[in-house]
């Protein structure tokens, strides 16, 4: 497919038009998530995961990087044929193979975006470029300014950002912007930066290229976890100008994770009095999204990641629990309904109190006096210290003798 006759023609879509207060989603599952070791994915899978993406509302589907292989390119384009309401964006090294290889894969894409990406830190231009930065500005321009001639949707995102000199980057960027990019994602790619030092970067770069504020231009955020910061560092770049966010399921990708858009979408609604932005994410849909991808990889999130974690709205503390029966914000700061989670949870074990024990066993039929209750109690806790798991008929078991011989009784007279 990837040596299909193509003419080099513009794919005219327009691109994205900032509107104030409004964060776009910039999903890279199907290419920095699938870069993660045990997350390779097969086309039809891809495409999988772009519905489960496409209805979870997000704005961009990054779908590969078109010159990286002949199923990338093969994933892209299937996808461009599938997908209709999401822009499909296909990543390109500021190459002109690599820029028209990603056009190729887009040409039946409703909506198009070729993402560009050059090293901007000295580190990167001198041991893995070998090249100075006045050829970096020039391969910038070049690349980009071909890519606008192809798609009228262009990012450009210089790598490292956050380790390169600050002259220097801003350099880049305006000079990206001159060629034509009209989203400029500022990586850190390597998981570096801290939420103050991240927001300070893009309030400096507004500040010192006005031409982003007065032509609309798209600032992006893109963080990886090596230090857990990346939903911190993503929501620091919102609160000074950043409009789009790059993110993936369950927060998988290179290394440690990407920012995962499960979080950050839930932070945004839950602290909507902090951040005062919207965004398209349809939240009831979050953990199916989750679920999807958990089938398609080789692994789930762990059980106490937030939002889409097993444990995430499950509860075993005597003293939660109870909070919990009484009124759930007293320990929850979101339904579970919310993003798509049938209910809460709640554990019975060791660290359970009675509240949650009478509650369990009115949810199985039995209604029991306090001294019942009591009794029954003290038999759970000494079973639970030495049972990781307690079953319902661990329970019924637990049950006074009186009840249970009711209940054969009663079994008896069935028979």
């Amino acid at each position: 497919m990837r040596d299909t006759e193509y003419a080099h023609k513009r794919i005219p879509q327009a691109g994205i038009h900032m509107i104030p207060n409004q964060v776009y989603f910039f999903d890279t599952t199907l290419r920095d998530g699938e870069q993660s070791p045990g997350c390779s994915m097969t086309t039809q899978e891809k495409l999988t995961m772009a519905h489960a993406l496409e209805d979870l509302g997000v704005d961009i589907i990054e779908a590969g990087f078109a010159m990286a292989s002949e199923g990338d390119f093969a994933a892209i384009a299937t996808i461009t044929q599938a997908i209709r309401k999401p822009r499909i964006a296909s990543l390109a090294r500021a190459k002109t193979e690599d820029v028209e290889m990603a056009a190729r894969s887009l040409q039946f894409a409703d909506r198009a975006r070729i993402h560009v990406f050059l090293a901007s830190s000295d580190l990167h231009l001198e041991y893995k470029l070998k090249m100075s930065r006045a050829q970096a500005l020039d391969q910038a321009a070049e690349s980009v300014r071909l890519a606008r001639s192809l798609v009228d949707d262009v990012e450009f995102s210089p790598e490292d950002a956050t380790r390169s000199d600050r002259d220097f980057l801003v350099e880049i960027v305006r000079v990206a912007i001159e060629a034509g990019a009209t989203t400029i994602n500022m990586p850190d790619t390597v998981g570096y930066m801290t939420p103050d030092e991240y927001g300070r970067m893009f309030a400096e770069v507004r500040e010192r290229i006005p031409a982003i504020d007065a032509e609309g231009i798209i600032l992006s955020s893109h963080c990886h976890d090596d230090l857990g910061l990346a939903v911190a560092n993503s929501l620091a770049a919102i609160t000074n100008g950043a409009r789009q966010v790059e993110c993936t399921i369950n927060g998988i990708g290179e290394r440690a994770g990407n920012a995962a858009l499960e979080e950050l979408a839930a932070a945004l609604y839950v602290r909507g009095d902090r951040f005062s932005v919207t965004n398209g994410i349809h939240l009831n849909q979050i953990y199916p999204a989750s679920q999807v991808l958990g089938h398609i990889i080789t692994f789930r999130p762990s059980p106490n990641k937030a939002v889409v974690g097993d444990n995430a709205f499950a509860h075993e503390s005597g003293i939660h629990q109870h909070g919990m029966l009484a009124n759930p914000l007293c320990y929850e700061i979101m339904t579970p309904s919310l993003v798509g989670v049938a209910k809460t949870h709640l554990v019975l074990g060791k660290h359970s109190g009675r509240a949650a024990l009478r509650h369990r066993l009115e949810q199985l039929g039995y209604t029991l006096t306090r001294d019942e209750l009591q009794h029954t109690y003290y038999r759970f806790v000494a079973l639970a210290d030495r049972k990781k798991n307690i079953y319902d008929q661990d329970l019924v078991g637990l049950l006074p003798d009186p009840i249970r011989a009711t209940l054969r009784e009663a079994s008896s007279e069935l028979d």
